[in-house]
């Protein structure tokens, strides 16, 4: 079957879904499965063969006619949704229950589907205006979507801060497509290379799309959005809607002549983002809003690669911009995955305990091994370790890093610190996820409702073990998935796309493949150990203590201290301690807090100025009409003098 029907049956699917969302929990299931397996289809059509998709009609729709194309980029991000989309609709009938939240996990269905089917036309949309429809349509279903327990204060204010952002994102966008519009003289979009004189439009839609994709330092709504959703939102906010931003500089960069510089500019804010983002998360307490930081950083991975690729082309020297180009392209998927993955563990522990402080859990591992496997699977693939996908897409990016330096042409001296902080950025991520796999499921439980933990249900485990093959998968047999990365980086640019699998694929497969097989033996072998022998447990070495307890463990604030030490003067930690005083000392404490710094540093204070400058204008609306006379003359009286003024010569 042709990609036209498969995508014509995901549609009818979706809208099916839309109509049972309120009162058919498992009808609507159905029909997003069903959706979601036909747009993969369609999309691995597309990217198998590479033949595109084209259906223009003469529908009319806000005045423009209905107009929709899949080539290999857009199917690339389509398959994504796809996989997330029914992944998390599979999720959330167990972990966001009518049982528990009869008013909205119905409510959040509809959303759920809108924002899937929203997300997808942005993506099959070959119309400007029609863009921006479908773009409004998943900005405005998200929100709901965030703001899904609206009877917490800190969901209503992360609801509102993502509207605002979003919608002065949204406000560029418009900017954008309007002036494209204007020069050539249609909504219609494809490739305009040869048009020099629209390369300026490139810095719109670089805030536009940086400010979705939650690009450091635009990403001052994705923090509080992904920690206050519901667990299965966060995870396709994380995994596909911050994508979309992605999809729309990819797509733009491809289509639009480049300006100068712009390049440099995509590259440096790859790189502060991945550092930055990583650096944030390390200072979190909150496990949801420690991964959403982690966004900020794959982000910036991922916009390293377009960014390199994008200076390759412009200098002539595509060989070294392929990799780089490949490795951003695929790492669009690894996070995806590997980010849905995370979010869902980290829901089913929140499920289980009704706890996201990490500090006040502990010992998991023992009442959700399922969970604690999984969530460490995720934690290992989005370190970059091998076997699993992430290192192969981090690596590529490497490889092109190498050779840009290697090259010695004018990204030399970009390319070294770039790797430098690529490999500071792995580290770094090492170092957080050791924190929270030890922290939330080693040692032992803090609190009762640690103690009391349990297993999440098959619902939310499915899901989660779907994504952890998929990122093994990747991992184990990358040279399978390169011909649909290079098919989509044709599409980006021709004159940027890679041809043949670079060398060290196969070899990285192969050695990946060991690797992995070696972990099965070495976990086969030690689990037939301990059956064998039986576990035995002992005291733990307690320094001399007579009785340690849970608090004497380390917490996530000490765990990760020296390392935010390091970043202090950007992180801005922020310390409460109740000292030990007296022969007999009352209870003493110590609290730590890593603020939002661009947000309440910067944009706060930034708006508490414009907020004062309004409340003094509006001193001046009193009701004498005899002042408001008063400003017309002085109003007339400017203009004259301006008029006046400017007819000297």
């Amino acid at each position: 079957m042709s990609a036209g029907p498969l995508l014509a049956l995901s549609g009818i699917s979706l809208l099916a879904a839309l109509l049972a969302a309120w009162r058919a929990p498992r009808i609507w299931l159905a029909a997003t499965l069903s959706g979601s397996l036909a747009a993969l289809a369609g999309s691995v059509r597309v990217l198998a063969t590479g033949a595109g998709w084209d259906w223009p009609t003469t529908v009319p729709l806000g005045g423009e006619t209905l107009h929709l194309r899949m080539d290999s980029l857009s199917a690339f991000f389509l398959a994504l949704l796809a996989v997330l989309g029914g992944a998390g609709a599979l999720y959330s009938l167990g972990y966001w229950t009518d049982r528990e939240h009869p008013i909205s996990a119905p409510r959040g269905r509809v959303w759920w589907a809108l924002l899937t089917s929203g997300m997808g036309f942005v993506l099959l949309s070959a119309n400007g205006l029609h863009f921006l429809i479908a773009w409004e349509l998943f900005t405005i279903s998200s929100y709901f979507l965030i703001t899904s327990e609206r009877q917490r204060t800190g969901a209503r204010s992360a609801g509102w801060l993502y509207l605002a952002a979003s919608h002065a994102a949204t406000l560029c966008l418009f900017a954008f497509f309007a002036s494209l519009a204007a020069a050539t003289g249609s909504w219609e979009l494809g490739p305009l290379r040869d048009q020099p004189s629209l390369a300026p439009l490139f810095w719109l839609a670089l805030f536009g799309f940086g400010v979705k994709a939650g690009l450091f330092p635009l990403h001052i709504w994705l923090p509080s959005a992904h920690a206050s959703a519901p667990s299965h939102v966060s995870a396709i906010l994380s995994g596909m809607a911050l994508k979309m931003g992605v999809y729309g500089l990819y797509r733009f960069t491809g289509w639009l002549p480049l300006p100068d510089g712009a390049g440099w500019v995509v590259a440096a804010l790859g790189t502060v983002s991945a550092l930055l983002g990583v650096a944030f998360a390390l200072g979190q307490h909150d496990i949801k809003r420690l991964l959403a930081y982690h966004s900020v950083e794959n982000i910036g991975i991922i916009l390293m690669g377009l960014g390199f690729s994008m200076i390759a082309v412009t200098h002539g020297q595509p060989a070294w911009g392929r990799l780089a180009l490949a490795g951003g392209l695929l790492h669009v998927w690894n996070h995806g995955l590997f980010k849905s993955l995370l979010f869902f563990g980290a829901g089913s522990v929140i499920h289980a305990t009704g706890e996201r402080t990490m500090s006040r859990l502990g010992g998991l591992w023992r009442a959700m091994p399922w969970t604690a496997g999984l969530f460490a699977l995720g934690a290992a693939a989005i370190a970059g370790l091998p076997p699993l996908n992430g290192f192969i897409s981090e690596y590529l990016v490497f490889l092109g890093l190498f050779d840009a330096a290697s090259a010695r042409g004018p990204a030399f001296w970009a390319a070294v610190p770039a790797a430098v902080m690529l490999a500071m950025t792995g580290a770094l991520a090492l170092a957080c996820f050791v924190k929270v796999c030890g922290i939330v499921f080693l040692g032992a439980p803090r609190t009762d409702a640690a103690r009391t933990a349990h297993e999440a249900g098959w619902l939310m485990r499915a899901p989660m073990l779907a994504l952890g093959a998929a990122c093994a998968a990747i991992g184990l047999f990358p040279s399978f998935f390169w011909p649909a990365v290079a098919r989509a980086s044709i599409d980006w640019r021709p004159d940027g796309a890679p041809g043949v699998p670079p060398a060290p694929l196969g070899t990285l497969g192969a050695l990946n493949l060991c690797v992995g097989a070696l972990s099965i033996v070495a976990i086969g072998g030690l689990w037939l150990r301990v059956k064998a022998n039986g576990l035995h447990r002992g005291p733990t070495w307690d320094c001399g203590y007579a009785s340690p307890t849970a608090r004497m463990q380390y917490t996530a604030g000490s765990f990760a201290g020296i390392i935010t030490g390091w970043f202090s003067g950007i992180l801005r930690p922020q310390t409460t301690a109740r000292k030990v005083e007296g022969l007999f000392p009352a209870e003493a404490g110590l609290e730590s807090r890593t603020p939002e710094t661009v947000l309440e540093y910067v944009v706060e204070p930034a708006g508490s100025l414009v907020m004062r400058a309004a409340g003094a204008v509006r001193r001046l609306q009193h009701g004498r009409i005899q002042a408001y006379i008063l400003y017309l003359l002085l109003g007339v009286a400017a203009l004259a003098l301006l008029a006046t003024l400017g007819g000297k010569p």
